[in-house]
């Protein structure tokens, strides 16, 4: 059986901060935590000691809950990626591979990611690595083979900065939210403002992936994007796992010369989000979508019914490891008593001792 390899790269992104943008964290400051500790629970079950446990500010926990569950189910290896990390991971909890990322600016600074073609490129030469779970001197699979990849994110204020490099390449700007009600207005507006600041208009950066993630990008873009074009150069299966956000590394790989159809598998929660037109988007990229529905609203615990109402609703791989759970026979059942598990442990954890 093909061995699999989950590769979350996580970063952070100033764009975050704009007031109604994110629910990856309860405020701006610890969404500068979010994917540090979204990569320690996926890896060890919990965040290093002193880091909070990510949820919004309703209390919808991280989908890196959900990720962590399948894990634990179906027993894929994991590997994290850092493209901008504006706080790091513990190395005992979840040592990461380093693509050189500072993390990113605002959007509508001219120039969020000075450095794009150096993440994009140092992402591309650890393809091979991350493909290995991290090991660069390992052999593969059981076969001598090379897994299967799937590369998922985790950055706050992703969607925004999704946005506009899906508008600077001139491609369908459709993408979802972190939010049960998607704030498009204030992200359109952002991304106009990057677009006037910057110098460019819709569609200007079309052929030139670099030049839109400089302009108006994110680093874990850049280096989610570096990675899948280095995969598919080594011929290895890569699936890219996540929602818009995925799809706008899908959309920066054909900007760059990938011609292969890659799959895309995300939530029910981002495919039957109409404001996301997710199903449009993997159309035009010529994507192969599939959207595993996990049943949440099939259960009475608090986590499960506010992924069920739109929040969280896809990140840190979550819409992948739904699919390898399926994949591999685990009943939905099973998933939401082991999410119900992680979650209550981890917010019991987070309370103070009497």
């Amino acid at each position: 059986m093909t061995e699999v390899i989950l590769a979350v790269v996580a970063g952070t992104t100033e764009t975050a901060a704009v007031d109604g943008i994110s629910a990856a964290g309860a405020d701006p400051e610890l969404r500068r935590h979010t994917p540090s500790a979204d990569l320690e629970i996926v890896a060890d079950g919990r965040p290093a000691p002193g880091s909070a446990v990510p949820v919004s500010p309703s209390g919808c926990p991280t989908p890196a809950v959900v990720t962590r569950a399948a894990r634990e189910l179906v027993g894929f290896d994991f590997v994290g990626v850092d493209a901008g990390l504006a706080v790091p991971t513990a190395p005992s909890k979840a040592p990461v591979l380093d693509a050189g990322a500072a993390p990113g600016g605002d959007v509508r600074d001219p120039e969020p990611v000075p450095d794009a073609a150096g993440i994009f490129e140092a992402a591309r030469g650890l393809a091979a690595e991350a493909a290995r779970g991290g090991e660069a001197n390992a052999s593969g699979g059981s076969d001598g083979s090379d897994p299967e990849l799937l590369v998922a994110e985790t950055i706050p204020g992703g969607t925004t900065t999704a946005l506009g490099v899906l508008t600077a390449l001139g491609e369908r700007p459709a993408v979802s939210s972190s939010l049960p009600a998607n704030p498009l207005r204030t992200k359109r507006a952002v991304v106009e403002e990057g677009l006037a600041e910057s110098g460019i208009a819709a569609g200007d950066a079309a052929g030139s992936p670099i030049d839109a993630l400089r302009l108006m990008g994110d680093p874990v873009l850049a280096a989610a994007a570096g990675l899948v074009v280095g995969a598919v150069e080594r011929g290895i299966d890569v699936t890219l796992a996540g929602g818009t956000q995925m799809a706008t590394v899908a959309a920066l790989a054909r900007h760059a010369g990938v011609d292969r159809r890659l799959p895309l598998a995300t939530t029910s929660f981002v495919a039957g989000d109409p404001s996301a037109d997710v199903g449009a988007l993997a159309d035009d990229l010529d994507l192969r979508l599939a959207a595993t529905d996990p049943a949440f609203g099939e259960s009475d615990h608090p986590a499960m019914a506010a992924y069920a109402r739109g929040e969280a609703k896809e990140g840190v791989g979550m819409g992948g490891a739904l699919a390898l759970s399926e994949r591999a026979g685990v009943p939905a059942g099973d998933v939401r008593d082991r999410v119900a598990e992680i979650t209550d442990r981890l917010l019991a954890e987070k309370e103070p001792s009497p």
